[in-house]
């Protein structure tokens, strides 16, 4: 059971071993964009590629799917990056339901554990594979990978290296459960951190922290949502950033522009950041120094400023 890209690699190692899958669960096909083309999930474009049988129901909740999967009796439900399910779905296969989640449970418990993990300056991440429960992301945990994060990680470059990393651990976890060799462990309730979905408000960036935390920040939400901000009443995406070294400066408004000529620097609390790509309302992509020459904004300009016209939503 899944729906986006990360799961993919997971499925297609799953279908490559001994394995045998009885079926694919994944979202419904969306309508996107201007032409409303009909889109199926990342997960159900695999699935049917490799031929496997596949639902798509419009809630986990259906009676219908219940006896679907009842029918199909599977030994093992294997859920990665998919919807909440209820006990009575989950409860089906004879030796459980397992989650593949992107933290070292049980930190960063939740929907976003990747962005979280980013924004909070961690240095270390990795997979955790759990039994599924009723609360959320809480179950005993079977196994677990850990991860180094490389300074110049985002959130897109961890989603793909644990991604991809997620296809033999998975493999892994199921042969210690076939075995009898798992040896579930009790999460440390001491230990949880939560990492909720992002919204829309998540994303505005906050100048008035350290420049490191902004970088932080800027890291976890790039490039989906995309960390945001306002100048000259037109949202801004800050793409990458990073700490301007040996510059610390107080007295300066956060947000305030300091240099304007060969490179794009903000002020943040006492400490600055450059300002190196950037995705401008109705424009495309560019770097910090392609702003400045289209831009001009002065030294002493502002971002993050709220005006009448802003407004924070998607």
């Amino acid at each position: 059971m899944g729906t986006p890209a990360f799961a993919c690699p997971a499925l297609e190692a799953l279908h490559q071993s001994s394995h045998d899958i009885v079926a694919v669960v994944t979202g419904q096909d969306k309508q996107i964009g201007r032409g409303r083309k009909v889109i199926p999930t990342n997960v159900a474009t695999l699935a049917e590629k490799l031929e496997i049988k596949t639902l798509k129901p419009a809630t986990l909740k259906d009676d219908a799917l219940y006896e679907q999967i009842k029918l199909l009796s599977p030994d093992l439900i294997i859920v990665i990056a998919f919807r909440i399910l209820p006990k009575k779905l989950f409860s089906l296969a004879k030796l459980g339901a397992i989650n593949i989640h992107g933290s070292l449970l049980p930190k960063y418990r939740g929907a976003a554990p990747i962005n979280w993990a980013l924004v909070n300056g961690e240095k270390e991440t990795g997979l955790s594979a759990f039994y599924l429960k009723k609360k959320v992301d809480t179950g005993d945990i079977i196994s677990q990978v850990k991860m180094n994060i490389a300074q110049d990680d985002n959130f897109d470059s961890l989603y793909r290296k644990l991604s991809k990393i997620s296809a033999q651990f998975l493999l892994s976890t199921i042969s210690q459960i076939e075995s009898g060799n798992a040896e579930p462990l009790v999460q440390d309730e001491s230990l949880a951190s939560a990492a909720p979905k992002i919204s829309p408000f998540d994303a505005l960036i906050d100048f008035g922290f350290p420049a490191e935390n902004v970088v932080n920040f800027v890291r976890g939400m790039s490039s989906t949502p995309g960390a945001y901000t306002f100048f000259k009443e037109k949202k801004i995406k800050i793409l990458s950033c990073e700490k301007v070294q040996d510059y610390q400066e107080t007295g300066i408004r956060p947000g305030s522009i300091i240099r304007n000529k060969k490179k794009l620097q903000v002020q943040c609390a006492n400490s600055a950041i450059e300002i190196t790509k950037v995705l401008p309302e109705g424009k495309k992509i560019m770097d910090g120094v392609s702003f400045l020459n289209g831009s001009k904004p002065e030294i002493g300009g502002l971002f993050g400023e709220l005006l009448k016209g802003n407004v924070i939503n998607e």
